[in-house]
Order: C-alpha cells, then sequence, then structure tokens
C-alpha cells in the first residue's frame, strides 16, 4: 500500500464500524490558553472528555494532523537524526465517547493490523499498566485479559507510569494505557535476542505504533484522581510509523510520505540520498520541516516574532540553515519543493491546494530575510572570533554566543559549527545558564497560579443568550482564583450567560453583576473549553445568589457596528482585489477593527476609496441581518457562505448575511447595516510576505476622526495663511528645493576653500604628507576635504576629527603610495575608534568611523597617526 492507501483503509475500517469519520481540526489551536498548536489527536475533543460540550457522536475517527515543538513534546533537535521523530506528524485515531471501552478498542486494533493490513502476529507486543500503589491504582487485569485472546503471555508486557498511563497536562482527563509495539528487526537478530527485551528501551526497529488510551479518571489541580463520570475511548496511531511497517522500511524517512520530497531535494542540491551522512540529515530534516510549515501557513498561522508564529519561524529557519550549510543553498529553496507537497497530500488536505500560492510566498520571503540574516550573523561571528583570538582565547564565551542566539537569530548549533571550523569552541555551559535565565524571566512574568474549579452545580454548557438581550438572571456554577505576578482575579461561570466571551477576533464584553448584596464589576469574558468565563477582581458576597448580568450596552454596540463592517469590508475587498484575498487575522474592538488578508502588494489609494466606497454604499442600503443559528453545514455552504482556512467548523453553523454578504460567525452584529453609520480605513500596512492588513473605524470613532482630519487641514491652513494648501505647499516645495541647492553650492564652495587651505598647512613627513587634526565642520565637509586632498598627495595621510552635538567622527584618508606599502584604512579606524567608544570602518583607502566619547576624540587622532607612522616603518624597514 501507499501512504494513501495506508490512510483511507484506516478511515474505511472504523466507518464500517459505525465511526463518524471526521475532518482533521486545524494545527493552529485558537480559544485554549493551554494550547497553541494541536499536539495529539484528542485536542479536538478535549471539551467532550471534560464534559464541556454535549457528545453528538459516540463513535468518531479521523487523520489528525499534529505539531509537537514545544512544551514537554519538544523533540526539534532530534528531527532529521533519527529514523522517526517529526516536527508535524498524522494521527490516526478512533474514538467512543461513553460508548465502548477496552474489550472492543483492542478487538479492534488487533483485527485491523492483523486481519487487514496483514502484519504477521509474532512480532507484536502489547504493553498494559502496571498499577499505582501509591495512587490507588490496580494493575489493568481487564486489557490483560482481552489481549489474552489475541497474544502470547511472553507478548503481553507491563509498562510503568511513564509509558503507560497517559495524562493530557498536569490537569484533566487520563487513565491507563495499552501500547501496540512492532519488532521490524530481520529473523537472524530477533533470534539473538527476543523483542520483549527491546520494547521501550529505544531500539530504533522495535517501535510503538499504536497506544490506546483507557480515559477513567480526572486528574485536579491538586494532583488528585477523580473518575469520570463517563468512560472513553482515544487511540492514537502514528501515521508515519505505520507506512513504516507496511512498506517494510527501517526509517520514516525512507518511506512514500518523504521520499518524493526527499528525491526532489537532492535533485536540486545534485545529491544523491544515502551517500553522504551529514547531507542525508539535511534533507531528512527539510523533508519533515517543510510539512510542518506549509500546513501551518494554510491554516492561517504565519512565521512572526511571537508565541506561535515563532516557532514556525524557527522551523523554518532550521531547515533553511541547514541547506546552507550542508546542501549548499544560497538561494530560496523550500518554496520550490512546496508544489510537490500539494500534489502529494492536497487531495487528503484540501487547505493545502487552496493555499498554494500563500504558502509558497511567504515561505520565500522568509527564506530572503533569513539568508541575509545568515550573511549577517557570520560577519558578526569573525568579529566574535577576532576579539577571542585577540585576548589570546580559543573559546567563544557563553554571553557572546547568547547575544548571536538571542539578538540575531543565530542558530547555537551553527555557532559551534563556525567555532570549530575556526579552531575554537564555545562555553555551552554558559550559553545554556544564559538561556536558562531568559526561561526563567519569561516564566516569572508569564507565571499564573489557578486553583481548581469550585463547582456549585454541574452544567454541560453555559448558554449564550446575548443575540437577543444584553440582561439575564444568571446563577454562578462555578468559579475559580487566578493569582499572576501583579495582580488576584477571579473568573466566575454562569448556567446562562448575555456576555460574549472573546473569540472570533471578538474581544469579550463587559458590563456588571448586580444582587441584593452590591455590584460586582465584569472586567473581561473569555471562552475557555467550551465555556464562557467572566473575570471580576472580587467574588461577589453571597455566590450562590441569583445575580442580574447586564452588558455595557455602549461597548457593545460598538464592538457590534465594527463586527459587521468587517463582514462588508471583506466583501469589498474580494470586489476589489480578487477572489484571493482571505481573511488571515481579525480583531474587533469598541474602539476599531482590524483585518488582515492575503494580498501580494500594496493596496492602493484608489483601491481604498473603492473599499470605502462599497462599504458606505452597504450601510446606506441599510440591510437587514438574516441570521441563521442553527444551520447544517452543508446548507451554509449551499447559501455560499463564507468559510476560513484553520477554522473548526462543527455540524451545525451560526450564518450571518447583510445582502450578499455571507459569512459563518459567531459573534455579535448589528440589526442593520444603517447602525454602523460611517466606515472610514485609517491604516494599510504590510504584516509579513503576502499578508496586508487594514485597521479601521465606524460609527462615532468615524465621525471623530474625519473631525481630526478637517481640524488637521484648517491648522496647515491657517499656519500658511493661503486658502489654497495645496498652492502653498508647492510653492514651499519649490522654495525649499531651492534652497537646498544654494547650500549645497556654498557647502562646495566651503570645501574647494578649506582644501586649499589644507594643502598649504600639510606637514610633510619621511614617507607621508600628513594633515591631522580636529576641524569644525560637519562629517560629510570632512570627507569632501579628503577626497579633494587625495590627488594632490600620492602619500597622502588624512585623519580628520569633529564632534556635532553629541556625535563623534573621524575620518582617515591614505594616498595610493601608503595603500601600496599595505596600510589599512578600515583597520586603523577600527582600533582608533575604541578611544571614542564607537566603531566603523570602510575600504583600504577610506574609513569613517562614530563614536560618543567626545573627550577621546584627539586620542584617537594620535593613535590612527601612529599606526599609521608604525605600518610605514615597518615596510620601510
Amino acid at each position: 500500500m501507499d501512504s494513501n492507501q495506508i490512510r483511507t483503509t484506516f478511515l474505511e475500517f472504523f466507518k464500517g464500524k459505525e465511526h463518524l469519520i471526521v475532518p482533521s481540526a486545524p494545527m493552529i489551536v485558537k480559544n485554549d490558553p493551554t494550547l497553541m498548536f494541536t499536539n495529539a489527536g484528542m485536542n479536538q475533543f478535549k471539551d467532550l472528555f471534560l464534559g464541556n460540550s454535549p457528545v453528538r457522536h459516540k463513535r468518531v475517527a479521523d487523520s489528525q494532523k499534529c505539531l509537537r515543538v514545544s512544551g514537554k513534546h519538544n523533540d526539534l533537535e532530534e528531527v532529521g537524526h533519527d529514523t522517526y521523530h517529526h516536527t508535524m506528524f498524522e494521527m490516526l485515531g478512533n474514538w467512543s465517547f461513553g460508548d465502548y471501552f477496552k474489550k472492543e478498542a483492542i478487538s479492534w486494533a488487533w483485527e485491523l493490523l492483523v486481519e487487514v493490513y496483514g502484519l504477521p502476529k509474532d512480532r507484536i507486543y502489547a504493553t498494559i499498566f502496571e498499577g499505582s500503589p501509591e495512587e490507588g491504582i490496580d494493575r489493568d487485569n481487564e486489557a490483560y485479559t482481552y489481549w489474552k485472546q489475541f497474544l502470547p503471555e511472553d507478548h503481553i508486557l507491563l509498562g510503568n507510569k511513564h509509558d503507560n498511563f497517559w495524562e493530557m497536562g498536569d490537569t484533566g482527563p487520563c487513565g491507563p494505557c495499552s501500547e501496540i509495539h512492532f519488532d521490524l528487526r530481520d529473523d537472524a537478530e530477533r533470534a539473538k535476542l527476543d523483542g520483549r527485551e527491546l520494547v521501550n528501551a529505544g531500539h530504533h526497529l522495535v517501535i510503538e505504533i499504536w497506544n490506546l488510551v483507557f480515559m477513567q479518571f480526572n486528574r485536579k489541580a491538586n494532583g488528585q484522581l477523580e473518575p469520570l463520570p463517563a468512560q472513553h475511548v482515544d487511540t492514537g496511531m502514528g501515521f508515519e510509523r505505520l507506512c513504516m511497517v507496511l512498506q517494510g522500511k527501517q526509517s520514516n524517512y525512507d518511506t512514500d510520505v518523504f521520499q518524493p520530497t526527499i528525491q526532489r531535494l537532492a535533485a536540486m542540491a545534485g545529491k544523491t540520498y544515502g551517500k553522504d551522512a551529514k547531507a542525508d540529515i539535511a534533507m531528512r530534516v527539510i523533508a519533515d520541516h517543510l510539512r510542518a510549515i506549509a500546513f501551518s501557513i494554510a491554516d492561517g498561522q504565519l512565521p512572526s516574532n511571537v508565541k506561535a508564529g515563532y516557532v514556525i519561524r524557527r522551523i523554518l529557519r532550521r531547515a533553511v540553515r541547514y541547506g546552507y550549510t550542508y546542501l549548499g543553498f544560497n538561494e530560496p529553496f523550500i518554496c520550490k519543493l512546496v508544489e510537490g507537497l500539494v500534489q502529494q497530500m492536497g487531495d487528503q488536505f484540501p487547505e493545502l491546494r487552496a493555499q498554494q500560492d500563500l504558502i509558497t510566498k511567504v515561505i520565500a520571503e522568509e527564506e530572503s530575510a533569513f539568508l541575509r540574516t545568515l550573511a549577517t550573523g557570520i560577519n558578526l561571528m569573525d568579529g566574535v572570533i577576532a576579539k577571542a583570538k585577540e585576548a589570546g582565547k580559543d573559546t567563544i564565551s557563553g554571553s557572546d554566543a547568547f547575544l548571536l542566539y538571542d539578538t540575531y537569530g543565530f542558530p547555537i548549533d551553527l555557532i559551534e559549527l563556525i567555532a570549530h571550523e575556526n579552531g575554537m569552541k564555545v562555553d555551552g555551559d554558559a550559553f545554556s545558564k544564559e538561556l536558562q535565565k531568559q526561561k526563567e524571566r519569561s516564566r516569572n512574568a508569564a507565571a499564573v497560579d489557578t486553583d481548581d474549579w469550585v463547582e456549585l452545580f454541574p452544567i454541560s454548557e453555559s448558554k449564550f443568550v446575548g443575540y437577543d438581550s444584553l440582561e439575564a438572571d444568571v446563577r454562578i456554577s462555578r468559579y475559580r482564583r487566578v493569582k499572576t505576578k501583579n495582580k488576584t482575579y477571579y473568573q466566575l461561570v454562569f448556567d446562562q450567560t448575555p456576555f460574549y466571551g472573546n473569540s472570533g477576533g471578538q474581544v469579550g464584553d463587559q458590563g456588571i453583576l448586580e444582587s441584593d448584596g452590591g455590584t460586582v464589576r465584569v472586567t473581561d469574558t473569555q471562552k475557555e473549553n467550551n465555556l464562557t468565563v467572566h473575570i471580576v477582581e472580587n467574588l461577589p458576597e453571597d455566590i450562590t445568589a441569583t445575580f442580574h448580568a447586564v452588558v455595557d450596552k455602549q461597548l457593545r454596540d460598538a464592538s457590534a457596528n465594527n463586527h459587521s463592517a468587517t463582514h462588508l469590508m471583506h466583501k469589498a475587498l474580494r470586489t476589489v482585489l480578487g477572489t484571493h484575498v482571505e481573511q488571515k487575522g481579525s480583531l474587533v474592538t469598541p474602539e476599531y477593527l482590524r483585518f488582515d488578508f492575503s494580498h501580494f502588494q500594496k493596496v492602493t489609494d484608489e483601491q481604498i476609496r473603492e473599499v470605502e466606497r462599497l462599504v458606505n454604499h452597504d450601510i446606506r442600503a441599510n440591510f437587514p441581518l438574516e441570521e441563521r443559528r442553527d444551520c447544517p453545514i452543508d446548507e451554509a455552504r449551499t447559501l455560499g457562505a463564507m468559510m476560513l482556512f484553520g477554522e473548526k467548523y462543527g455540524d451545525r453553523v451560526r450564518v450571518v448575511k447583510y445582502g450578499d454578504s455571507v459569512e459563518l460567525c459567531g459573534g455579535t452584529h448589528v440589526s442593520a447595516t444603517g447602525n454602523i453609520g460611517l466606515f472610514k480605513i485609517v491604516g494599510e500596512s504590510a504584516i509579513s510576505a503576502g499578508v496586508r492588513r487594514i485597521e479601521a473605524v465606524t460609527g462615532l470613532a468615524a465621525e471623530q476622526f474625519v473631525y481630526g482630519l478637517e481640524d488637521l487641514l484648517r491648522a496647515v491652513q491657517k499656519h500658511l495663511n493661503n486658502p489654497s494648501i495645496e498652492q502653498a505647499v508647492r510653492r514651499l516645495i519649490e522654495e525649499n528645493a531651492e534652497m537646498s541647492h544654494q547650500i549645497e553650492q556654498v557647502t562646495q564652495e566651503r570645501i574647494a576653500a578649506l582644501t586649499q587651505a589644507f594643502a598649504k598647512a600639510v606637514v610633510e613627513e619621511e614617507g607621508m604628507h600628513l594633515i591631522a587634526r580636529q576641524i569644525s565642520a560637519n562629517s560629510d565637509v570632512i570627507k569632501g576635504i579628503a577626497f579633494g586632498l587625495r590627488p594632490m598627495f600620492a602619500d597622502l595621510v588624512f585623519v580628520g576629527g569633529t564632534t556635532v552635538g553629541e556625535k563623534v567622527s573621524l575620518t582617515v584618508m591614505l594616498g595610493e603610495e601608503i595603500v601600496a606599502q599595505g596600510i589599512n584604512a578600515s583597520q586603523v579606524i577600527r582600533e582608533a575608534a575604541k578611544e571614542i567608544n564607537g566603531g566603523g570602518g570602510g575600504q583600504p583607502f577610506f574609513a569613517t568611523a562614530g563614536g560618543k566619547n567626545a573627550d577621546g576624540l584627539d586620542n584617537a587622532i594620535l593613535k590612527a597617526v601612529e599606526l599609521i607612522r608604525a605600518g610605514i616603518s615597518a615596510d620601510g624597514e
């Protein structure tokens, strides 16, 4: 079977077992503060396990794209160096939500692996949880009993808590698991040593391929376990490892999941895969990282310098660096591999094909930028190495290495490689300490101490009534205290709420809770695990009371104006710029709206004006809100609703329609577009390759923006003392140009006069004509003097310094004969500039430097002259 057949066979098998086949959730996680990326197949079902969402389908199967490059699952540095670690991977899984349990999960796993895929029974091993007396958990005898129906006892092994007790995180659903391992070794190796000795021992050919997790418990914040109200099955089978087993390979990278990319890469580099260990590692790294980068961009996460975007940028840069160092790529190359990946995986994951152009262009731009960074970093490394050698050291300090790594984005392993090539090493321990300090600073800044939820009465979900009313009588279902470095606050969950929780780009509502005990202010509302969480600074006096919740109407209306305007603008952008425009992010606040979208060039002033015209036309048309709150997803597609890649939609969705604008959206909106009043774009910019950002205001904020422009024009008109601003500005520009021309003439005349004066004042010494002094002129004038003097004296040595304000500058010009003696102005000035606490450089005959220490300028001039004299003297000897 090829990889696509292997995946299809898995899904069809469980479809035959009455499982609903669901698409992969986006790899980028939204509305979950505990995760940046989907790192396990169960992430998209977390709310079902926690009881925060109702179970609509008790049996589900899928192939989930996952990314593990942060937190405790960070294997990034292993990727490419071994046969099985990956950043992005697929997890095949079947799920039971309170339906079947261990018996069916084990028997179906055996049926698929042995009877359908045809794996040999004698190479299969299963592990079960040995129990944990300290936590009061017995050995998993139930799983053992079911495995005995298929495997001999010596193929059923006991596993400890690390290997056979699965936990989602520090808190949450968890339970014993049963791993399925496969022995890929040849018969001779198997005869020497039984495979049971190598299970979970790190052998690359005795590997875990499937994990059957039996969720029975919930881990509380205090570490205690409590039984879940319903038992669930969560299984995960590594797709890449399964392909390796079924295709008879000994490395994931030898399967057809990766080989097409590797072979294209080898051809581009003029290499043969399998001939050079370092080149092979580089090709594996790039083939793996390509998938992670492409799928992340397709799911809406662009490379950036913060959070998830920084992780993606780091993965991309790691791939670029391997190609640069070991495959000789000095120009963008990863972007050229995207087309092949789309051909290979685009049918299973249509978001790849739909976003191919964006993925290609974003990667190309990121590659170009980092290749420039690499060139800069190598120059910086040269300076660091030179400094260390001058000090008689053979080690680059940890602080210097960390500066290159942290400030300039230079990978530590490349720092070590370049150091090694120069006969040096890096103080790795000191670097690690610097890195740990940075992590501790970040951790302390973001440290959050969260108590367990205190549940007053259970609810499966918090009903949102805010579409119809800004007020409601509510009761607190659960609450908890949260303590950060700077403050302590409380989170409340109600049985129902009129408050909109931050999601879909729209910020959360604010308002108040009223009761006989007084008023509590709600400062923010968030969505977490499908629950609406209300932030308050203090707990109400009586938390069991019934409260009257009131949303701040002014803020809600302003947010609704901006959110509805975002929909109208999205449609207008597609009309004006083209249907390639796709939303890549948004922010809706009461003050303004921000909209990020795919487009590869600046939006012109004319196009901005046309977008504004179309949106304001739709506002004046006063289109009423046509809303479908519980619309089947297929019906929404029929209606032509805009669906965004990177969003996970359920079976039933909310459709928001104004005229021709139809989108899926859970946000709050105006009852008719006329309520928006006025729409005005206030900014347009680029935020990354292929992605633009528009900021706009509506209603009162738009009105105030226009007033501000009018006030500015009146003020300018007053200062110009002319009713025609355009005419007055044109006259100012012409006068400024004429004045600049006159200043330039005066400057050139001054340079000529000073050049003649210095030519007469030159001091003739043995081997040179010397001018060394401070000059009362700016650095441009001094440069002109130096270039004027050079043709006059073949043995010229000109050293001039000046101070303008706090800025100190130094200039060195050498004649042809001086340069011919091997004296380099750039080297001279680099040493002399230390006296003014500065630095600089240039060419062998001309160099400049800047600094901050005016008191050291005379010493800098003297030092430059001494260095030149010493060079002339050495040449003469």
